[in-house]
């Protein structure tokens, strides 16, 4: 970083993160606030220069002890939490990190909002989680497959060597389950097996095929509201498989409205936006894609909340639990996400997916 005399200009790709950053200097005064620590507190960057920052904070001698220890070089970098005064909204509780400057002098202050780290947090658990999942999956159906062809192959050997054709309901029973299990194994392996097959993707073409599929199997008593951004852009990725990850979030979302949809005021919204300058995944994006699919059901139950991406969860009874998990790994290929906020009366997906 080249240094000048004016902060400005030495600081300026500070700008370009999400990050809250202020630069003070020794005694504590702002000689530079980002964009969007402008934004957090509501004030230009003008009006924050030359104040002392400690003031911004709901126990400011937690910041004024700090550069204390800066001054006297107690240490390289400390960590605290507090909480930023904001007028006229409640203080952002935050997550500090406060360094000092190699060159200069000066004490750079980034700030976290909780909420944004609590987000970040659970995105990286999700990622993890779908990795773990993926190799959990693929162990698991293979080490299954084997023994039950083998159960399937001894059951059709018997059924033929049986004396009485009453007892081959037996054997059929035995035969029937194996397929069954067979074919959730086939689930389960589906998005492993199939390659990524990219081209141009137009959403609303991709939203206005899941809302027709599922208006055929709901025909009465649900309404599918579009509320579309025209403006969004085509983007590169795999029609069908964001067809079936928007397919299995909708269809869940219809299954829980069973009640609504009997008393004729079930209603699903597919909106879409643009977010600008959004984090995700621990990478900034300038734009992605924001698809919401909101229902009025009941809500995601409160003992399967955090778990509803997991693979065999679910909250309906006969639900095999692999929609969403299929779901979100079709998302994740996509370099997105999908993320879900519920209360009763209304329940929120969200999928984000970076656009170009």
């Amino acid at each position: 970083m080249q240094f000048s005399d004016n902060p400005a200009e030495c600081y300026q790709a500070l700008d370009l993160v999400s990050t809250l950053v202020a630069v003070l200097g020794q005694d504590g005064s702002v000689l530079f606030a980002n964009a969007a620590l402008e934004t957090a507190l509501g004030q230009s960057r003008r009006t924050l220069e030359g104040v002392d920052f400690s003031g911004f904070f709901t126990d400011s001698s937690i910041l004024r002890n700090a550069l204390s220890g800066a001054r006297d070089a107690d240490f390289a970098a400390l960590r605290f939490e507090s909480g930023l005064r904001r007028v006229p909204q409640d203080p952002l509780p935050v997550h500090v990190h406060l360094s000092c400057v190699e060159q200069g002098g000066d004490v750079l202050v980034e700030c976290w909002p909780l909420e944004a780290q609590a987000r970040q947090d659970r995105e990286e658990r999700l990622r993890e989680q779908a990795l773990a999942n993926k190799e959990l999956i693929r162990n698991l159906a293979h080490e299954i497959k084997n023994p039950l062809g083998g159960i399937r192959g001894a059951a059709q050997l018997l059924e033929m060597d049986l004396p009485s054709p009453d007892l081959q309901e037996y054997t059929q029973v035995i035969i029937h389950e194996a397929d069954r299990l067979q074919s959730l194994v086939d689930r389960l392996l589906a998005p492993h097996r199939h390659p990524h097959q990219v081209g141009d993707v137009n959403i609303h073409e991709v939203c206005e095929r899941v809302r027709s599929l599922v208006l055929v199997e709901f025909s009465r008593g649900l309404e599918i509201k579009r509320d579309y951004d025209i403006s969004i852009p085509e983007f590169r990725g795999d029609r069908e498989q964001l067809i079936q990850a928007l397919l299995n979030i909708v269809q869940n979302a219809a299954q829980a409205l069973t009640e609504r949809i009997a008393t004729g005021d079930a209603q699903i919204i597919l909106r879409t936006r643009v977010a600008r300058q959004v984090t995700f995944g621990r990478q900034r994006y300038r734009l992605a894609l924001d698809l919401h699919v909101i229902d009025n059901g009941p809500g995601v139950p409160e003992t399967i909340k955090e778990r509803i991406f997991y693979p065999l969860v679910t909250g309906r009874d006969g639900g095999s639990g692999l929609g969403l998990t299929l779901a979100q790994t079709f998302v994740q290929r996509h370099h997105g996400l999908i993320e879900c906020d519920s209360v009763p009366g209304r329940t929120d997906f969200r999928i984000l997916i970076p656009l170009p």
